[in-house]
């Protein structure tokens, strides 16, 4: 498969390499596609490219990202930056100073764990992907801003980062006695302006705002455990 890909009428339009069809690495090309930037997909899984070529309008590349070879071939006459979005730290980093060597401006990987996060300073890897540390800091922007509603955030690990209201009947429960799905997981909760983390020892209160990682076949399950009642005042 080839590197090239029809790039749409725009005139500060980006050409984008990314190493890595992993969810995330699929979602980012998607997105820049939508905004009309050109991008190439590049790993090793040849099959999986196959049927991504169905669904995504970019270019796709079969090889080991972190090789030069590889990366020479997606970089053709120029590319703007390289993204690294595998599963693997080791691998970005690795893929980011090939990156760096073989003449892109801009190389962004992907890290996950906090240990390297040094090692990639060391390297001089300013531009990092951190999703755990940005996830946790939409949670946080999202208490500070008191949302009632809905947390508009879904985390690169297909789970959707949502706000309930608790409602009376499960005020005083422990976070372990609400009856949450197995595809769910607390995480936080904001009451009367506080936010807190959850431990084994909270419970919540009428009014508090629940924050809870939902995976999407779990969320109609959450909507209803968190349905405000029915107000029956009106009837004989």
């Amino acid at each position: 498969m080839g590197a090239g890909s029809r790039l749409k009428e725009r005139k500060d339009a980006m050409r984008i390499v990314i190493v890595g069809a992993s969810r995330f690495g699929i979602a980012t090309a998607e997105q820049l596609v939508e905004e009309g930037h050109d991008v190439v997909l590049v790993d090793q899984d040849g099959a999986k490219l196959e049927r991504l070529a169905e669904e995504i309008d970019c270019g796709f590349l079969e090889g080991d990202g972190s090789l030069p070879s590889v990366l020479r071939d997606a970089y053709a006459d120029g590319a703007d930056a390289l993204v690294l979005l595998t599963n693997v730290d080791d691998v970005n980093i690795l893929a980011a100073l090939v990156g760096r060597s073989v003449g892109y401006p801009r190389v962004v990987p992907q890290i996950v764990r906090r240990q390297l996060l040094a090692v990639c300073d060391e390297l001089g890897l300013e531009n990092l992907i951190t999703p755990h540390a940005t996830v946790a800091r939409s949670i946080v922007r999202s208490l500070e801003e008191h949302a009632d509603t809905a947390l508009d955030l879904r985390a690169y690990s297909g789970f959707d980062v949502l706000g309930y209201k608790v409602q009376a009947a499960q005020d005083g429960q422990g976070v372990s006695d609400l009856g949450l799905p197995k595809q769910a997981r607390a995480i936080a909760l904001t009451r009367e302006g506080e936010d807190r983390l959850l431990d084994e020892d909270t419970t919540v209160r009428e009014g508090d705002l629940l924050i809870v990682a939902v995976a999407p076949d779990a969320q109609d399950r959450m909507d209803q455990l968190f349905a405000e009642p029915e107000d029956n005042s009106d009837a004989e």
